[in-house]
């Protein structure tokens, strides 16, 4: 690795935070700058709570600190805050504000990590990079903004975008914490439809690997990014419930039925599941892979159902602490169940 010193943004965050241990391990001095309080003290670590969107604070961090690379991780998620304004500016005019910071104090390299949510209808076939997104929903809209913000500095620095699809290792939570509480308890696991489709993940280790090679890549590119051999959502939930042994069993709700209650919740605001997850929740969806491992040497180490199911007993063995966890990032601590609590009711 030729990186010294390396600025990640939202290096308190879930992802971000397992990519911050990677570098200060391969002896990097890492910058963190989050809206979050870091929870690690290291040598290498110089970490600052406030706002990518601040450009005073932003100008004063590139000015005091020459960076040999920018790993920008930080974003805002769609159930994470009520406010859309927040969010949009946060994801759009924070990546401008962490590219123009760059480009002024001349870093050569840049990664962001961006998103499977710039689409939201599944597909028959694994998406490759010429694909034209067509997000659904303000997040995945505030992705596909910020990766068009970010070409127009790719002639100044190498701009490499990884869109992963959802981020799974030891301690993710947000979403998945509901399902992890249903496998816990022994209750019904349920799919929408007969949990046939195939949803891609990515081990965040893997996603690390890759953003880590990114950061040395000698050019501008975009990359898809996630797992092989993606079972059905029916057998990575079995897979996951037979390990844990509590006795939780795969049921089925029925497709239109579901998806129309979905849609009712999310516009009653009764429900953490937005437009996203009920056009995705029965679909398949894959991103083809092949240009990224040819172009940066990379392959996945971990299946769908291996990487949830650490994800799973991370949540088991730290159950108690993470119900009253509370100013943490979305993916470091438990979603509210919402409506969702009287499915649970129920099985």
């Amino acid at each position: 690795m030729n990186q010294n010193t390396v600025l990640v943004t939202g290096g308190s965050g879930f992802f971000g935070g397992i990519l911050k241990r990677r570098l200060l391990d391969a002896e990097c001095r890492v910058v963190n700058i989050d809206l979050q309080p870091d929870d690690l003290q290291h040598p290498g670590l110089t970490s600052i709570q406030g706002d990518i969107r601040d450009q005073a604070l932003m100008s004063r961090i590139y000015s005091e600190t020459r960076f040999d690379a920018v790993y920008h991780c930080a974003a805002m998620l769609a159930h994470e805050v009520r406010d859309r304004d927040t969010l949009w500016t946060s994801n759009v005019d924070g990546t401008r504000i962490v590219a123009e910071g760059a480009r002024q104090s001349g870093v050569s390299n840049l990664v962001f990590t961006s998103s499977n949510c710039l689409w939201g209808k599944g597909y028959d076939y694994a998406l490759a990079e010429h694909e034209r997104p067509a997000p659904v929903e303000i997040y995945g809209s505030s992705k596909w903004v910020g990766e068009r913000v970010l070409r127009e500095y790719s002639a100044d620095m190498n701009i490499v975008t990884l869109r992963c699809p959802t981020i799974l290792d030891f301690g993710r939570l947000g979403l998945l914490s509901i399902l992890f509480e249903f496998i816990n308890e022994g209750r019904r696991v349920w799919t929408v439809g007969g949990g046939h489709n195939r949803y891609q993940f990515i081990y965040a280790q893997d996603l690390a690997d890759a953003c880590i090679a990114a950061a040395e890549h000698p050019r501008s590119n975009l990359f898809h990014i996630g797992s092989d051999g993606v079972k059905s959502m029916r057998e990575i939930y079995q897979h996951v419930i037979e390990r844990a042994g509590t006795g939780a069993k795969v049921s089925a709700l029925p497709k239109e039925a579901t998806l129309m209650a979905m849609r009712i919740a999310h516009h009653l605001r009764i429900s953490p599941l937005g437009p996203y997850h009920y056009k995705m929740i029965a679909e398949n969806f894959l991103f083809d892979t092949t240009k990224i491992k040819a172009e940066l040497a990379w392959k996945p180490t971990l299946t769908n159902e291996e990487m949830l199911y650490r994800a799973y007993l991370y949540y088991d063995q730290n159950r108690r602490e993470i119900e009253v966890r509370k100013d943490a990032s979305a993916h470091r601590q438990a979603a509210d169940m919402g409506v969702i609590r009287i499915l649970k009711w129920l099985s």
